[in-house]
């Protein structure tokens, strides 16, 4: 008798299957991008909020003052609250205007036929340097009758004399928040725009057959619950940029401006770190306008989640 021989097939066992292969290289990817943003962002805030406790200059090493900073920004340092007052003035014109006016136009644009041609030009101030082209505004807003603007306005006889724009206070305020509103839509108007190309639009026939007859309706339901993620995008951006304005005031009018009516919080933080040389202070107001984007991009993320619909 034959005895019956019982072969069992060979299993090949793979060291890691295919979910932790993915697993491994997702994590290979992120290496670069985690170096990254350790050694330029998370390094940084730290080291800004351990040295906001000291008293620091590169002459001498840091010596610790705990709270000394802080009870002194808010209880001594008017140009500080000037500052702070100023920022927030800006950013209160300035964003809320540039990010609807962003939205605005890449909605008009995602419409239109040669919709690439209208991007490029409308996005092309954004990736200019914001002092190179306030040099050119300065030309349109010079205070003389050289003025492209005063000389329209004279020849048109709405004003008799030309208008200060960079020597009287009343006018600072217009005319940053305009080249900054003009200056800083590009990028929300980009990201808006990809959002629009990349709508399903299935969802507008469907709201079609359910009573959507007109694009305000289209607006209101179809469009801003798709958008959700790109209007965090772009009002975490907006917020970012409001509260870093520097460079356009400073070309514009010069530090701190006729009054103090051009000093903004970086400006303050600037004047500190490298006039100064106070890098104790000067970390003080950063960790401050970190706190404060931060809290203002937490409210807007629970505003604008869209992770629970």
């Amino acid at each position: 008798m034959f005895s019956k021989a019982t072969h069992k097939p060979k299993i090949k066992r793979r060291l890691f299957g295919r979910e932790g292969a993915d697993k491994i290289a997702g994590i290979f990817f992120f290496i670069p991008f985690g170096v990254l943003f350790l050694l330029f962002t998370v390094v940084p805030v730290i080291t800004a909020i351990v040295l906001s406790f000291t008293n620091y200059t590169v002459l001498q090493e840091p010596i610790t003052v705990w709270f000394k900073n802080y009870v002194y920004l808010f209880t001594e340092d008017d140009t500080f609250i000037l500052a702070l007052r100023q920022t927030l003035t800006f950013a209160l014109f300035s964003g809320p205007i540039g990010y609807i006016v962003s939205f605005m136009v890449a909605w008009a644009i995602d419409t239109l036929k040669f919709k690439k041609f209208y991007a490029l030009a409308f996005y092309a101030p954004s990736i200019t340097s914001g002092i190179a082209m306030s040099v050119i505004w300065l030309f349109f807003f010079a205070p003389d009758r050289l003025g492209l603007i005063n000389n329209l306005l004279l020849n048109m006889g709405v004003i008799s004399d030309p208008i200060l724009w960079t020597q009287n206070p009343e006018w600072v305020l217009f005319l940053v928040v305009f080249v900054s509103v003009w200056m800083g839509m590009g990028n929300g108007f980009l990201g808006f725009l990809a959002g629009f190309q990349n709508m399903d639009r299935e969802v507008f026939e469907a709201g079609a057959i359910d009573g959507v007859t007109n694009k305000f309706q289209e607006l209101i339901y179809l469009v801003l619950p798709l958008m959700k993620p790109m209007l965090l995008f772009g009002a975490v951006n907006t917020i970012a940029g409001s509260f870093g304005i520097y460079d356009i005031p400073l070309t514009l009018v010069g530090f701190p401006g006729p009054d103090n009516s051009a000093i903004t919080l970086v400006g303050h933080l600037n004047d500190f770190a490298f006039n100064r040389m106070d890098f104790g202070y000067a970390c003080t107001i950063a960790v401050i306008m970190f706190a404060m984007t931060f809290l203002l991009g937490r409210v807007v993320f629970k505003l604008l989640d869209s992770k629970d619909e």
